[in-house]
C-alpha cells in the first residue's frame, strides 16, 4: 500500500489531533519501503506497528469525509457508503509503483506523490503550513 498510508501520515501531521484520520486500501498489501523512505525525508514516519487494512474492514466506523486516491478505491467507497450520509471525494493520484528504472527515478515518483498529497490536504483543509520547512 502506497498512497493511502502516505496520505494518512501527512494528514495526521497537518491536521489538528482532534480530527480522526485513517487509511485503507481496496486490497491487503505489504508495507512499502519506498513510503517509509520518502516519509523519513520529511521527518515523518508510519508507526512501527502500522499495518495496512482494507476499506471493508472500516465499514462499521463513521466518517464525515472519505478521500479516495484511485478509481477502484473510489468505486468501492461509493458502494460501501451508498446508504450513509458521508461525503466521498476523489483525488486522482499517480500509483508510483508503476514507475520503473533506477532507484532514484522511482523515489522521485514517490516524492511527487507525497508532495502532491501534502499540497492537496493543505488546500482542502485551508492550512498554511506544509510538511516541515526544510522540505518546502
Amino acid at each position: 500500500m502506497i498512497r493511502s498510508p502516505l496520505a494518512e501520515v501527512l494528514a495526521r501531521n497537518l491536521l489538528p489531533p482532534s480530527i480522526f484520520v485513517a487509511s485503507a486500501g481496496v486490497r491487503s498489501g505489504e508495507r512499502e519501503p519506498f513510503v517509509d523512505a520518502v516519509l523519513a525525508e520529511s521527518g515523518l514516519s508510519l508507526p512501527p506497528d502500522w499495518h495496512p487494512c482494507r476499506l471493508d474492514e472500516m465499514e462499521d466506523l463513521y466518517f464525515d469525509l472519505i478521500v479516495t486516491l484511485s478509481p477502484e478505491a473510489h468505486h468501492t467507497a461509493m458502494e460501501l457508503t451508498r446508504t450513509q450520509a458521508v461525503e466521498v471525494e476523489y483525488w486522482p493520484t499517480l500509483d508510483p509503483s508503476v514507475i520503473e528504472g533506477a532507484r532514484e527515478h522511482v523515489l522521485a515518483a514517490y516524492r511527487e506523490v507525497r508532495d502532491g498529497l501534502a499540497e492537496r490536504i493543505k488546500r482542502r483543509f485551508h492550512f498554511a503550513s506544509a510538511i516541515p520547512s526544510d522540505e518546502r
